[in-house]
């Protein structure tokens, strides 16, 4: 199947769209990948630290959410990433030349926006874990109203 470009499924603009492309998704999972190179943010000569993989692991998420937005219709909502749980990272980073693929499953979703996600990234080449975590999400119907009740 042909994605959009990941553009059209995150909030996110400019540099700080960290993915490259969606190559699979379904209603309770998606895989985008990413090529560690010398234009990647956060790039520091000889890769990008593990830690950012916390964020590739976010965008991908909401990745999905836009892929389930505009399956119905709907428009890309801005999300927050509450929290990670077990974050492991079996490299300290992600070198240069490295696919990455970032996996993300729903595991749980409540009905008042909050939701887990079961996330991995994988070497492209060989598969291998390369990082893990549970990922907590938060996603409010209407974000201006809930930033409004939040700080007022």
């Amino acid at each position: 199947m042909n994605w959009p470009p990941i553009e059209e499924l995150v909030p996110h603009s400019g540099d700080m769209v960290l993915l490259e492309r969606v190559i699979e998704a379904s209603d309770d999972a998606l895989t985008a990948e990413l090529t560690i190179g010398p234009d990647t943010v956060f790039f520091d000569g000889a890769g990008v630290g593990a830690w950012v993989g916390m964020e590739y692991m976010a965008q991908a998420i909401a990745a999905h959410a836009g892929h389930k937005a505009r399956l119905r219709g709907d428009t890309v909502k801005v999300g927050f990433l509450l929290g990670a749980r077990r974050y492991q990272a079996g490299v300290p980073l992600f070198a240069l030349g490295t696919v990455l693929r970032v996996h993300v499953q729903h595991a749980m979703q409540g009905d008042n926006g909050l939701a887990a996600f079961e996330c991995k990234i994988t070497d492209g080449a060989s598969g291998a874990l390369l990082a893990n975590a549970t990922i907590t999400v938060f996603e409010p119907d209407n974000v201006n109203e809930f930033l409004q009740r939040s700080f007022s």
